[in-house]
């Protein structure tokens, strides 16, 4: 593992500059310690993929995008093979106008160039530079303008929902309906209908597309083609996964990740995020080793557990 950081503070928490960053990079799997900064975090992926537990469930952050974690939220960070991630420290009372929710963020060129300065220059600049206190201002407004992407993936909390996500998690590719899950689970249609749109803000249909998405976002980044992808998840055909993939996304996989460091305007029209159950690693566990990861599938099986 490669960190570059501040010389002589090891925690960017300590960082006396309204934004600090530094620049992570890793070639094998890594899992952070459950931890929270005193510090909003952005986390931008400037290659590979990062998976991030924290309230409201798991994200998954491909290339070219950032995840948003405000002051104090407790997370856990996972990488599974090389990837190269730029961090992002930001004081709370600079960062109090801005989400106060974790979220993924698609990473605009301005917005890029922004982050690129921040994390490879000096954190410790001149104390009161007028010039370095304007790209703060310059990154702050960027970031409250940037679209969300829809890659979260709440997690249900009713122990009836609880047996049915944790086979989807094992086996991706099974397709049972509502009805035939309702009779493995115990619950009526009606009753697992109305559970998980309270329980995750979606439909069982719409939170098994974004599991899909997670996984495919993962595997595909690790040089998996999309029609090994498309059987593993079950779908029929190639085509039909693309199709969800670009219905979800807005765009092919092929093209999400060779454009994702363009302006598209096919990318425009971003979903929000839905938030789901609560997730609170023990608050008073504390790292700066932000790496991680092992595979998604691991991610939302812990999750589910830790919910038990």
């Amino acid at each position: 593992m490669t960190i570059s950081s501040t010389p002589d503070l090891e925690d960017p928490d300590d960082v006396p500059r309204s934004v600090a960053g530094l620049t992570i990079e890793l070639a094998s799997i890594h899992e952070t310690e459950p931890h929270r900064h005193r510090k909003a975090q952005l986390l931008y992926v400037i290659s590979g993929v990062i998976t991030v537990e924290a309230s409201g469930g798991i994200w998954t952050v491909p290339p070219h995008c950032a995840i948003w974690i405000p002051s104090g939220v407790a997370h856990v960070a996972r990488t599974a093979g090389r990837i190269t991630v730029g961090n992002l420290y930001i004081e709370p009372t600079r960062a109090g106008s801005l989400r106060d929710e974790c979220g993924i963020l698609f990473v605009q060129p301005l917005l890029r160039e922004l982050l690129l300065r921040f994390i490879s220059g000096p954190s410790l600049y001149p104390e009161g530079d007028t010039r370095e206190e304007r790209l703060v201002s310059v990154l702050l407004d960027e970031l409250q303008a940037a679209p969300l992407e829809p890659l979260h993936l709440p997690m249900p909390t009713d122990r009836r929902l609880r047996r049915l996500v944790e086979t989807l998690i094992d086996d991706p590719s099974v397709r049972f309906t509502i009805e035939e899950w309702g009779a493995r689970v115990g619950a009526s249609n009606r009753t697992l209908t109305r559970l998980f749109q309270r329980e995750t803000g979606m439909s069982f249909v719409r939170w098994r597309q974004q599991l899909h998405i997670g996984l495919a976002l993962q595997r595909l980044a690790s040089g998996a083609s999309v029609t090994n992808v498309a059987l593993d998840l079950g779908y029929e055909s190639t085509s039909a996964f693309i199709a969800m993939f670009r219905r979800m996304l807005g765009t092919t996989p092929a093209r999400y990740f060779s454009e994702a460091a363009i302006s598209d305007p096919e990318r425009g029209g971003r979903k929000r995020l839905q938030i789901g159950s609560e997730f609170d690693p023990s608050p008073d566990a504390k790292s700066l080793r932000n790496a991680d990861i092992v595979d998604f599938e691991t991610a939302a099986q812990r999750h589910t557990k830790s919910q038990s």
